[in-house]
């Protein structure tokens, strides 16, 4: 007979899932005894930065990362990092050690108590099976419920002693299964969108990361040029999902109701396709919509179409539906929209720390074209988004809930999941000490990632929210005296300070031609969000 063990690696062995990303405690080591010679397991030091790890492999790849945490303090520990994962549908598979089934009851150390409920409700499903042989089962269905639409991650608590439990040989039909969403809009209501999409004067297409993830841009290229519509990113995006040169392309939406309504002012007809209705931060309370405008909300994600203030939802496969659409829609005779004109080349400082823009200039002039931005310098988007082009998709990536951590970590994963693209991380000095650790890992795995330190000493996006909550004497706002360098060489990798362009310029090509995990800190000045 299998036992537990045997068949849940038969499972993963056949769904394609062969990296486990932990950082192990007791209750994990039986599922990881005899570790098959085919599977990879990536260590990180902090279960927040093996999250983070698995999150960028998972939305690089496209494919479900398995994430092994420690019992309820490894969860813990995670839980900051997941808020991310919640909110950019990253399908991620997160299993927890639990103690033995005879001493959870009495809460012997390193009982999950209530394990279910812990990581809820960032997570789609949390189950602990109630028997050992229910094990293999529930980690099928964990699989499927994370990568069907709208996906993201899901949780289940394993007791250490069912591993070498022995199971029926049924349980091995569960990793031949296929789980797939064939849902698609009805003729009527694929007639219904496209007569009011063909009937709009003025219609605008406002764009979010399900697209990118879906693979879609292509066809979101075709949709905005047959309306001659132009296109704005949904705000706070964690994912570019249109060309940035496109003339159609209008930039990034503000996270505020009062702005979203300003910038779309005039148009007749909002389409959001692949993202939520909307991602408010700051308060700025307003209309939600323009005068006279009708919003339509195209979305994989059930939760996010039925809690949106405003417009009609149709909940599907977000590709179909713009393949559909891109087949039904006519051509306009109306004029495309005219390119946003590029900005100019930012100025060198004289003396003293280098704008962020100066830096974003050469990134967009060394970068391969192809390259992986992983972000997480929030206080510069507006700045990278005007002044780096992306075109391919999956070029960006951003902490979805703001949360941050994400960076340092997520772009060592992305670079796992694609070895033949440059992953370039462009992290705040703030961000980056959330996760630092993840530079171990790049260093041990030999992971090519070029991290880009913009040090400024401060929160800069909390300095902006200081001024305009009227709280620029809070305390906590500034962070002096790190040394990046120091603390990569630290942890073994290569480090470099550029003061100048010249030296950033010559520090970014020498790194691209390492092929390890290189970090260059800048020091910047500090700018609007």
């Amino acid at each position: 007979m299998a036992t537990v063990h045997s068949a849940t690696y038969e499972l993963l062995r056949k769904q394609g899932i062969t990296k486990v990303f932990g950082n192990p405690g007791s209750n994990e080591l039986p599922f990881l005894k005899g570790f098959p010679e085919d599977f990879q397991y990536i260590l990180g030091l902090h279960e927040g930065v093996v999250m983070g790890i698995a999150d960028g492999y998972a939305l690089a790849s496209s494919k479900p990362a398995f994430v092994n945490l420690h019992a309820a303090a490894g969860t813990g520990n995670a839980m900051g990092a997941l808020t991310n994962s919640w909110y950019s549908h990253s399908p991620l598979v997160i299993t927890a050690g639990q103690q033995a089934r005879a001493l959870v009851g009495v809460e012997a150390m390193l009982s999950n108590v209530d394990a279910t409920q812990l990581p809820r409700p960032l997570v789609k499903w949390s189950y602990e099976p109630t028997w050992s042989g229910d094990v293999p089962r529930a980690l099928s269905q964990a699989i499927h419920m994370a990568t069907q639409p709208a996906p993201g991650p899901v949780y289940v608590s394993i007791p250490h002693d069912d591993w070498a439990q022995e199971i029926a040989d049924d349980a091995l039909l569960l990793a031949d299964r296929e789980v797939a969403t064939a849902g698609l809009p009805s003729t009527a209501q694929l007639t219904n969108l496209t007569d009011r999409l063909n009937n709009a004067s003025n219609p605008v297409l406002v764009l979010g990361p399900d697209v990118d993830a879906y693979q879609a841009n292509a066809m979101a290229v075709e949709l905005a040029e047959k309306l001659a519509a132009p296109v704005w990113v949904a705000p706070s995006a964690p994912r570019c999902p249109f060309p940035t040169r496109h003339s159609c392309f209008r930039g990034v939406l503000p996270a505020a109701v009062a702005g979203i309504a300003s910038r779309l002012e005039g148009h007749d007809l909002i389409v959001v396709i692949g993202a939520p209705v909307f991602r408010y931060h700051q308060h700025a309370p307003g209309s939600y919509l323009p005068k006279g405008a009708k919003l339509i909300h195209l979305t994989c994600d059930l939760q996010e179409a039925s809690r949106a203030p405003m417009g009609d939802a149709l909940i599907g496969d977000i590709s179909e539906m713009l393949n559909l659409l891109v087949q039904k829609i006519q051509q306009v005779d109306r004029a495309m929209p005219e390119p946003l004109p590029l900005p100019a080349p930012h100025p060198d400082s004289q003396d003293g720390p280098l704008a962020p823009e100066v830096i974003f200039d050469e990134l967009n002039a060394l970068a391969p074209e192809d390259a992986i931005f992983v972000k997480e310098s929030t206080s510069t988007v507006t700045a990278f988004w005007q002044r780096v082009e992306m075109r391919h998709q999956g070029s960006y990536y951003f902490p979805a809930a703001g949360g941050l951590g994400f960076g340092l970590p997520a772009a060592v994963g992305a670079q796992l999941a694609k070895p033949n693209r440059q992953v370039i991380g462009i992290i705040g000095d703030g961000s980056a000490n959330y996760s630092i650790s993840a530079l171990w890992t790049a260093a041990q795995y030999q992971i090519p990632v070029i991290f880009i330190i913009l040090k400024n000493g401060t929160y800069g996006a909390l300095r902006w929210f200081s001024r305009l909550l009227d709280a620029e004497d809070s305390p906590g706002l500034d962070v002096p005296g790190l040394d990046f360098c120091a603390i990569a060489q630290g942890y073994g990798v290569e480090a470099v300070e550029a003061k100048t362009r010249d030296e950033f310029r010559t520090a970014f090509n020498n790194a691209l031609a390492a092929k390890r995990p290189v970090l260059i800190e800048v020091l910047t000045t500090t700018i609007e969000p």
